[in-house]
């Protein structure tokens, strides 16, 4: 009987093109702390006080209060086998294309290319007065830091009540809806419209396979109970062994 494994390696040389959505899961073996789950951030801050745009106008300490420290820590987290794992598949030219739910950035510190973070990146600072760019963990110190000329930092990220980037989310919708197969990594699925994303894929015609410590996506094709970088390495193996 063939492996869950050898199953989706089957998958997804004969139905290409693949795509992958990923969330916080993926990346909470880096070391990164998940929003929603359980110990989750958001389980002891609340993003309406410390993740908000209209807080970030009102009192930007509070955001760098919790994020100053993985900011000027940046170079410390490193991709988890999960990442480097999509990255070789993007290297074997078996997936297209990779949409993130992740403000980490680590996808493309793995070597994945073909990349969308439709959150946008904590790697990215820029001065809300000047526009002058900074990149992570090269930022002035102060909570909030301060450019030169004296405006406040902010990463380009997508707070609470900030509309996501119109480009990064067309592609998005683009990608799930032209792939013929897609993987679902890490994520609870309930962030819209992130969460839409299975869907869209699945109506048109596209096979879905789940990867998570918990199923989020019902209509899964497949659905595989375990970490990524436990799942997509042996996948990749597999893809190996038949190519």
């Amino acid at each position: 009987m063939a492996s869950v494994y050898s199953q989706v390696a089957a998958l997804i040389v004969s139905a290409q093109p693949c795509v992958a959505l990923t969330g916080a899961g993926i990346s909470a073996e880096s070391g990164i702390p998940t929003f929603r789950s359980k110990g989750g951030l958001w389980d002891t801050y609340d993003p309406a006080v410390y993740a908000s745009i209209e807080a970030f106008r009102t009192d930007p300490s509070k955001y760098w209060s919790i994020r100053g420290e993985f900011i000027r820590n940046y170079d410390a987290y490193q991709p988890s086998p999960g990442h480097l794992a999509l990255a070789e598949l993007e290297g074997m030219v078996l997936l297209r294309h990779v949409t993130t739910e992740n403000i980490d950035g680590l996808h493309r510190k793995a070597g994945s290319r073909n990349v969308t973070e439709i959150h946008g990146s904590l790697r990215e600072i820029f001065c809300i007065r000047c526009g002058k760019e900074y990149c992570a963990p090269q930022v002035p110190e102060g909570t909030p830091p301060l450019c030169d000329c004296g405006g406040v930092l902010k990463p380009n990220t997508v707070l609470f009540g900030e509309s996501l980037p119109p480009q990064a989310l067309e592609t998005a919708w683009r990608q799930a809806g032209t792939c013929k197969v897609m993987l679902v990594i890490g994520t609870s699925a309930v962030v819209q419209p992130a969460a839409s994303l299975p869907y869209v894929a699945r109506d048109h015609g596209a096979a879905v396979v789940e990867v998570n410590i918990e199923q989020a996506f019902p209509g899964a094709d497949v659905c595989i109970l375990e970490k990524a970088g436990a799942a997509l390495p042996q996948i990749v193996n597999e893809l190996k062994e038949r190519l």
